[in-house]
């Protein structure tokens, strides 16, 4: 055996492995464009197991059944070489295994093992922080915001000479709504390390939660140079983040140009992450009454091989509304019957999230895409509480409170509306559209003092930016 970069044992006498398996798993901490340096190790050590499971990763990040099916032959030379592995590569073919099968609590169950005392084996490897990377992607897709942070809070102090360690605990701080920790460990891991893409989006969270919009725009800006060097759909991902700030601000001619030329302008068209950083935006932008052209038949046209795919229901509830807004109401209904039968199939433990969440959630979305507001507001005001189990992060999921806010407008049912309205001042009072919102609704209301105060203070806003 032979030792990684973070003093880790690999089963394997080639060097050359060991050297790919350094480089993918910097990649895969980097968010980097380069991941499929896996592949050498592969090559160069056919027999590692570790090697075959990290590859079945690269595929099984990249979806689509392709993907899985390449990953699936991966796991099985894996599992074939396990007699001579060490227990840490053991459960990291296990938990790749169980992800491959859509079995995620288990999937997370073996990669806490590698970090806590107590699981299957009396061994911990907290230096591991590939596997704790994709513990976090799992919690996060979970719906489990303190499964994030608690996994990072036990092996950060075995990595902290890891500039990587500080934006992976930053990020889970800032899910966990711990705004201020979040901050100051993602701006240290920056300074630690510039082109720390994780820690440039933990970062980006705060100040978009807290409505820093041209600090953001700033920071973000003064980043993106290192951009270039992460993964296709991250480089979109981040510009995404940072088109946010431009929304709230109002410069809707800045958003559509970073759609435009680095957004859906750059992405494999083919990728449903790069199609989710569009379609959440282009969502955005209608919400806010630009007309977005032709844009959405241009993203629709791809988006037939995720009418059975059903990684995530958070991700479905956004492709479902674009094909409706695309004019393909047959995917849509053949989606919406697939995410039914979906759900009644999964495990036990992922079935409620599917069937009475997602699915609601689903004609929800295609009930608002329609115009049908009372419909929208009918689906999603019972499941938005429980939205969270549909994955993705705070920023990414507010969009669904968006869209109920919107139809309460457009059906006209203001005290709903205020409630709502009130709640989002609260955290972000210097957004001008929702001091509008507000003073609309104080007026419909009769509370006429209110409505001046909020339509004086959006006039300030809108001037200032």
């Amino acid at each position: 055996m032979v030792k990684d970069l973070s003093g880790l044992e690999i089963t394997t006498d080639s060097s050359a492995a060991v050297d790919a398996i350094n480089s993918f798993v910097d990649q895969l901490l980097g968010v980097g464009n380069d991941a499929q340096v896996i592949l050498k190790a592969v090559e160069a050590d056919p027999a590692c197991a570790i090697a075959n499971a990290q590859t079945a990763a690269f595929y099984l990040f990249a979806g689509g059944s392709i993907a899985l099916t390449k990953a699936k032959s991966y796991l099985n030379v894996a599992k074939a070489n396990l007699k001579r592995a060490s227990d840490r590569e053991k459960l990291y073919v296990a938990a790749i295994e169980a992800w491959a099968n859509r079995d995620i609590a288990q999937a997370i169950a073996h990669h806490e093992a590698m970090s806590t005392t107590g699981f299957a084996y009396a061994i911990t490897f907290p230096r591991d922080l590939a596997s704790v990377h994709l513990a976090q992607y799992h919690y996060r897709n979970s719906g489990n915001s303190q499964g994030m942070l608690l996994i990072a809070e036990k092996v950060f102090a075995a990595n902290g000479d890891n500039p990587y360690m500080y934006g992976m605990l930053a990020f889970g701080l800032e899910e966990c709504h711990r705004i201020a920790e979040a901050e100051e460990y993602g701006r240290q891991a920056i300074a630690l390390k510039r082109d720390n893409r994780w820690a440039h989006h933990a970062v980006a969270h705060v100040l978009e939660t807290q409505g820093r919009l041209e600090e953001g725009i700033s920071l973000m800006e003064s980043l993106s140079d290192t951009w270039e060097y992460g993964s296709s759909a991250f480089y979109g991902h981040l510009w995404w983040h940072t088109s946010l700030y431009y929304l709230d601000i109002e410069n809707f001619t800045k958003v559509l140009e970073i759609y435009d030329t680095r957004i859906w302008g750059r992405a494999k068209k083919d990728n449903g992450r790069e199609q989710i950083n569009a379609i959440a935006l282009l969502l955005r932008l209608e919400l806010r009454g630009v007309d977005i052209g032709s844009r959405w038949q241009e993203i629709a046209a791809y988006l037939q091989p995720r009418i059975h795919e059903h990684t995530l229901a958070f991700l479905d509830l956004q492709y479902i509304y674009a094909l409706v807004r695309g004019g393909k109401d047959d995917w849509a209904a053949e989606m919406l019957e697939s995410m039914q039968t979906h759900g009644e199939n999964v495990l036990p433990y992922a079935r409620p999230t599917w069937v009475e969440v997602g699915v609601p959630a689903a004609r929800g979305m295609i009930a608002h895409a329609h115009g049908d507001w009372k419909s929208a507001i009918a689906e999603l005001e019972p499941v938005l509480p429980d939205l969270y189990s549909t994955g993705g992060s705070h920023a990414q999921r507010d969009l669904f409170e968006q869209i109920y806010l919107d139809a309460l407008i457009r059906d006209r049912q203001y005290h709903k509306t205020l409630n709502v309205l009130e709640k989002r001042n609260a955290s972000r009072s210097n957004i001008p559209v929702i001091q509008r919102e507000l003073a609309n609704t104080y007026s419909q209301l009769g509370r006429s003092d209110e409505a001046h105060q909020a339509s004086q203070l959006a006039l300030e806003l809108s001037q200032r930016y």
